[in-house]
């Protein structure tokens, strides 16, 4: 089993690595053969299939796949119930989909598409069976260490099985049964990618299309130029988090800002900040950052109440900057010029940052909070002996937005220079030690949110052949006439959405039915992309269920009612920031005006 694992391993870092090595090749073979490397497009695209299902994979191995939080509300005999029927539930769904992919890899054999240098496209997706079956799997597996229960959970295929091969199941009304069991397993802890997987596929087996539908779209993904920069990007975050940037930044913040009252929190959030813009996923940063941000605040006196709810918080506050996860995807669902989003992005990100702080602020002058004597010398030292952490954004915002690279030549410069940095030049990290434990690690995370971006694109599809989009738009404009009002609303649902799914999911799902919505009550599409992610910022803090609350509890040890209390405040800031940046479109409009005309 080890050598399984270092083997599962291995391969995640070649094919996440070689991601950021041809890009970088390309630039460079363009300079000498103007026709560059054959198919370096295709090859890259086809390795952010593979990292996708290889870390989807790991995470499944590891218990890591993106879930609901609410399981930890389970004890005893009813956790192992609920164990058993997401297991059992998620196998299910990946079994339907593994034939689905095995479908489409059989259709490909049939053709001629190559990669370049002979190898056929149809080899690039085999991984798409072998992965979606080894998750089955290792669901199953990790259902109980009892093969008992293993064998119970292991009826929920076979059934599922039979059923798909039988047509006239359709009309006996099993599909509505079908539906509740997927979406209480989801409820339960079902990886939310099995969750709506299994939506799409019953959606798409009632309505006779086939399951190789699933995965084409999964596939065609690939083809999104942008999609590279996810993993690109993320891995360049997981680097400089582990070669000790986070201390770097602290005390360079420290010294620049200590001298104010709450100086030191604010750096918190500054940290927070930078760092969540990178990994993408607010609770990276919590659990990354947390052990280093959570004692210095304490030892600052600050209590562990406002500790813990200014980094739950802080968390989640780098969701807009450049080059965030989550602008990147939302780009990719919508079509939309992902520059633009990033330049729409960066005031609303200022005034969440501003307003957090100065409430910091003014809690910690209130309440007497001491600051650090700025002292220049410390200062320029500080900032000396951290030039090249803080020329990190500088690499990136001057490669995108100064047109001297593509987005994904940027991140793929990115990560060279980040892996340089921490492995030649602070020699940190090494790369015999260190290099395969990391680039696993965001191998995990990156593929437990390209895999449900992939998977949604199944529902996605089979919603927008169905017309609900449509629809929806004529629904809601029978009852709303005002687009005030319809932005409320807009507001409020999206806060529901924040609070129950996260961010990518809720992302591929629900873009494809709100940008119509915008389009019909004259809402810039932009502008709608941004109130769509700040508000699934505010989800993450919104009780009960909101999942910085899960993992701040977790992180910082504190009882989970305590959490919630804790962050009431900070929730309601982010309301006002939420209510502004859709209130006053200037917000989002004006920098996009300035710097792209």
């Amino acid at each position: 089993m080890r050598r399984v694992i270092a083997f599962e391993d291995s391969l995640s870092v070649i094919a996440l690595l070689s991601m950021a090595l041809i890009p970088l090749i390309e630039v460079v073979a363009r300079k000498v053969y103007p026709a560059g490397i054959p198919g370096s497009d295709m090859w890259v695209q086809h390795l952010v299939l593979w990292v996708a299902f290889l870390g989807a994979a790991i995470a499944a191995r590891r218990g890591e796949l993106l879930s609901l939080s609410t399981a930890v509300f389970l004890k005893g005999r009813t956790r192992r119930i609920a164990q058993v029927i997401t297991g059992g539930a998620g196998s299910a769904v990946c079994i339907a989909m593994a034939r689905g992919s095995w479908a489409l890899l059989m259709a490909e054999r049939e053709g001629s598409a190559s990669l370049g240098f002979g190898v056929p496209v149809w080899l690039a997706q085999s991984i798409m069976p072998i992965g979606f079956t080894v998750i089955g799997i290792r669901l199953l597996w990790r259902v109980s260490s009892s093969w008992k229960i293993r064998l119970i959970a292991g009826l929920f295929p076979l059934f599922a099985s039979l059923i798909g091969a039988c047509v006239d199941f359709r009309d006996t009304g099993v599909v509505i049964p079908l539906f509740c069991l997927i979406l209480i397993a989801t409820v339960l802890g079902m990886p939310i990618f099995l969750g709506l997987g299994g939506v799409a596929v019953l959606l798409n087996w009632n309505n006779f299309d086939p399951l190789a539908v699933i995965p084409t779209e999964a596939y065609n993904l690939t083809t999104n130029w942008v999609l590279p920069t996810i993993p690109l990007f993320t891995l360049a975050g997981y680097i400089l988090a582990e070669g000790g940037t986070p201390k770097r930044l602290v005390e360079v913040f420290r010294a620049l800002f200590g001298w104010m009252p709450g100086g030191v929190a604010v750096v918190g959030i500054l940290v927070c900040a930078f760092f969540t813009s990178f990994t993408g996923g607010s609770g990276v940063t919590i659990l990354a950052m947390g052990g280093l941000l959570y004692p210095m605040l304490i030892d600052e006196k600050y209590s562990h109440k406002f500790t813990s709810g200014l980094l739950t918080s802080a968390g989640s506050l780098g969701l807009l900057l450049p080059p965030s996860l989550a602008v990147i995807v939302f780009s990719v669902v919508s079509e939309l010029d992902v520059r633009r989003l990033f330049v729409s992005g960066l005031v609303p990100a200022a005034l969440e940052i501003t307003l957090v702080a100065t409430f910091v602020y003014l809690f910690s002058k209130k309440a007497g909070f001491g600051s650090i004597p700025f002292q220049l010398a410390r200062a320029w030292l500080a900032v000396r002996s951290s030039l090249w952490e803080l020329a990190v954004p500088v690499v990136v915002l001057g490669a995108i937005f100064g047109g001297f690279a593509t987005i994904v030549q940027t991140a793929a410069l990115t990560v060279l220079y980040v892996f340089t940095l921490e492995f030649f030049v602070r020699r940190n990290l090494g790369v015999s030690k260190d290099l395969l434990r990391i680039v696993a690690e965001a191998a995990t995370l990156i593929g437990g949110v390209l895999i449900i971006l992939g998977v949604a694109m199944g529902l996605t599809n089979y919603l927008v052949i169905a017309e609900i989009p449509d629809q929806a738009v004529g629904w809601v404009q029978s009852f709303v006439n005002s687009p005030l009002f319809f932005l409320l609303l807009f507001n409020i649902f999206l806060l529901i959405v924040g609070c129950l799914m996260d961010v990518y999911s809720a992302i591929v799902v629900i873009v494809p039915l709100v940008l119509p919505l915008g389009v019909a009550f004259g809402v810039d599409p932009y502008h709608l992309g941004i109130i769509f992610l700040v508000n699934l910022e505010l989800g993450y803090l919104t009780p009960p269920v909101g999942m910085n609350l899960f993992l701040a509890s977790y992180r910082f040890k504190r009882p989970l009612p305590e959490v919630y209390r804790a962050a009431l405040p900070f929730l309601a800031i982010r309301v006002i920031a939420v209510l502004l940046v859709t209130y006053v479109p200037s917000l989002t409009g004006m920098l996009p005006r300035v710097l792209l005309g």
